[in-house]
């Protein structure tokens, strides 16, 4: 089984090599498919569900993902979502098929199934001119306003690692591998990182 897992910058062209990897190598492909999971085990919607996952108002909650839940606070919703990806992540490895997970920190949640693990980041300006580009009806009109956007979800993202996780988001040591998509084609960077993932997942189980 082989899992490569992509934690990037918000904007950052991520997601996007994620796809493209999968289908260049034929895995399996997992990002909003957790989230639609999750809110089907629970019966949820599924908006809620990233919405509720993704804000920080559970910074403060003792949680322990390498062992169990520690402290429970009076609405345990949070927890019990985040608890609930986790499970959901570690399922999908124990199907032992080849796959790609974008993002849900599955880096570490899969640390024991050993996965490729990349960051994907970009300047600025290209996040921003991708972000403005992709979704027109985004609420921020200008480059300024999306540059807040970016920098306040990378922020949060970083946050939540950092509570739910022993590794820092974003440093280098944490990743295989880190790339920059700032002046490639995703076309080719997608073959490019595919062969460097297949290079080491051959080194790793030999």
């Amino acid at each position: 089984m082989k899992i490569i897992t992509i934690s990037r910058e918000f904007g950052s062209g991520g997601r996007e090599l994620g796809k493209r990897l999968a289908d260049v190598l034929g895995y399996d492909y997992y990002d909003k498919e957790i989230i639609a999971s999750i809110a089907s085990n629970k019966g949820m919607d599924e908006d809620y569900v990233e919405r509720t996952i993704e804000q920080n108002q559970w910074q403060t909650l003792p949680i322990s993902f390498h062992q169990t839940v520690v402290g429970m606070p009076l609405d345990t919703t949070h927890t019990d979502l985040l608890l609930e990806q986790k499970r959901v992540i570690e399922q999908i490895a124990k199907t032992g098929k080849d796959c790609v997970i974008v993002g849900r920190n599955a880096d570490i949640l899969l640390r024991d199934f050993q996965p490729f693990n990349i960051f994907v980041c970009a300047d600025m300006e290209v996040k921003i001119s991708r972000c403005l580009e992709r979704d027109q009806e985004d609420d921020c009109k200008n480059a300024k306003e999306m540059q807040r956007k970016i920098q306040k979800i990378d922020k949060s993202r970083a946050q939540t690692r950092g509570l739910i996780t022993d590794s820092t988001w974003g440093d280098r040591s944490a990743y295989h591998l880190t790339v920059n998509t700032t002046d490639w084609k995703m076309d080719e960077l997608t073959l490019a990182v595919a062969q460097f993932a297949n290079s080491w997942h051959e080194r790793t189980n030999k």
